[in-house]
């Protein structure tokens, strides 16, 4: 369990968290054996669920936790956990938490279909919670589409990178730990201001995650991050690192050592040998300090966003916890 500052407060959240685990089960069991085996695939291999959380969290401006959050809790889970079957695939990412990729043991269109049943269990999960829940999915889930799709598309010609890239994260990452925010506070009732707030923060706080996630791919192994070093380089994915690398060689910036690097990035990296070599150099290249302060930066902004509400132990918790995201930099 995360720390939140508030020993009853964590106490509280750990055990939903232990509700919500047993809810994930029971939501992705299928009487298929066949089907079982890849749909629990990804739940078996854990996870942090800090889009549960942060429903449960933002629940706390309100009544509280009720069954009405812990199914929006369990939905959002289980959204986010479809849309990792779908990533790996167009990644082609081997490993994810530690385990190979569902892709790696039962091909391309199991995972594909078993990210597809787990969105269907979502929904009706979600149908059941009223029309504004399922507006709620419907949004998050077009943004998460057009979030992918910008980023398979690239940006513009006339368009910023390193701004495309942001708003990709927005919609591929910030939108459904922003619908999190959103079901948390609906449910248990809290205020139009305390919703927009919430809402505010956890955008940003989902873009200031994944751009702490691209700087610990690089800095940490397969065994601590759960994936294999190197992935989006060889897969020509965009990081906020190699991005600034980019931008820096376009303003004409870039130092030779990072002119050398940005052309054995654009190279073949097939052999593990020149992918570690590439990925060792760009390791110490400071682009990464860069893309680390810029994570911090959009925490610390998303903490800005709770400044319209009173202090209390859900917004210290929100603090922290956007604290939390980014200190694994450290």
């Amino acid at each position: 369990m995360l720390p939140l500052g508030d020993p009853e407060l964590e106490t509280q959240i750990a055990g939903e968290l232990d509700e919500i685990e047993r809810r994930l089960v029971a939501a992705a069991h299928t009487a298929d054996a066949l089907v079982s085996a890849p749909a629990n695939h990804l739940l078996a291999a854990g996870g942090k669920r800090l889009r549960p959380v942060l429903v449960l969290l933002t629940s706390q401006f309100g009544s509280g936790v009720d069954d009405s959050v812990r199914q929006a809790a369990v939905a959002t889970e289980l959204t986010h956990l479809a849309t990792l079957y779908h990533d790996d695939v167009m990644d082609s990412a081997p490993l994810r938490r530690g385990a190979p990729s569902a892709h790696e043991v039962w091909g391309n269109s199991v995972a594909i279909l078993t990210g597809d049943l787990l969105f269907a269990r979502a929904s009706q999960l979600v149908s059941e919670l009223g029309p504004v829940a399922v507006r709620i999915q419907a949004d998050a889930f077009e943004r998460l589409v057009l979030g992918q799709l910008h980023e398979t598309l690239g940006p513009a010609p006339d368009e910023d990178p390193v701004a495309h890239y942001l708003a990709v994260l927005g919609d591929k990452t910030g939108s459904l730990i922003a619908a999190a925010a959103h079901y948390g506070t609906l449910f248990a009732g809290a205020g139009d201001d305390v919703r927009a707030a919430t809402v505010a923060y956890a955008e940003k706080v989902g873009v200031a995650f994944q751009l702490a996630d691209d700087v610990i791919d690089l800095a940490s192994d397969a065994e601590t991050t759960g994936k294999a070093p190197g992935t989006d380089l060889r897969e020509g994915v965009p990081t906020m690192p190699v991005l600034l690398l980019r931008a820096r060689a376009a303003a004409g910036t870039l130092d030779p050592g990072g002119m050398r690097l940005l052309a054995d990035l654009d190279g073949d990296l097939g052999s593990d040998d020149v992918l570690a070599d590439v990925l060792a150099r760009l390791r110490a290249h400071d682009v990464v300090t860069e893309a680390r302060a810029l994570a911090r930066t959009w925490s610390a902004d998303a903490v800005a966003e709770l400044d319209p509400l009173p202090e209390s132990t859900a917004r210290s918790a929100l603090q922290v916890f956007a604290g939390l995201l980014v200190d694994r930099l450290s």
